[in-house]
């Protein structure tokens, strides 16, 4: 679960970060609860889904969009 909170919050920071980003974050929190032995990749899922939605917001000010892709 780490690994892939680390996953789709990378991803979310290209495409669908309405989606992406809080599915990182639930999977990192339910990581960190069960005690994962990849604390690290599950902060960073944490940290990275939190950054997607800081882009969403940030550009839903700018552009008025739900998403933000290339």
């Amino acid at each position: 679960m780490a690994v892939a909170s680390f996953i789709l919050g990378l991803v979310g920071l290209l495409v669908l970060n309405v989606f992406l980003g809080p599915t990182a974050i639930v999977l990192a929190s339910i990581a960190l609860h069960r005690g994962t032995a990849r604390r690290g990749r599950a902060f960073l899922g944490l940290g990275l889904g939190v950054a997607d939605l800081v882009v969403l917001v940030a550009l839903m000010q700018f552009d008025s969009t739900v998403s933000w892709s290339f």
